[in-house]
């Protein structure tokens, strides 16, 4: 394989601006809204010439956020600790504590944005 399978990710979403407030709090990250072809979408940044997949949470009527449905994205932090306590004060909910994953894998913790939609935090601290 040239690259890892997944290159892009999108995250469904009701409120775009709700949404967009949630995760730059709980990732210190700024993200840009544009609209196309009647999707509403908040670009994640990106870091060229790295590794891992970008992706944008979207606001329309066919993108149905769910907490117990489809797939879970995990997003990488260097201790998910640290992306864990801002969760609650940015209007989520932590579904699954900071655990260790065994075997060398790391740590992981799933959380409900302010959406509804299930994610994941992993690191190796």
């Amino acid at each position: 394989m040239e690259s890892n399978m997944v290159g892009w990710f999108e995250i469904p979403v009701n409120d775009m601006e709700r949404a967009k407030k949630f995760y730059e709090e709980v990732f210190n990250v700024a993200i840009s809204i544009h609209e196309l072809d009647g999707l509403i979408m908040g670009w994640f940044p990106s870091a060229p010439g790295k590794s891992g997949a970008m992706g944008s949470l979207v606001q329309h009527s066919m993108y149905i956020p769910s907490d117990t449905k489809g797939p879970v994205l995990y997003f990488s932090c260097k201790d998910l600790s640290s992306e864990l306590d801002r969760v609650e004060g940015a209007g989520g909910a932590i579904l699954q504590p900071k655990k260790e994953i065994g075997e060398g894998h790391g740590f992981m913790a799933l959380i409900k944005d302010t959406e509804g939609n299930r994610i994941a935090l992993h690191s190796q601290k």
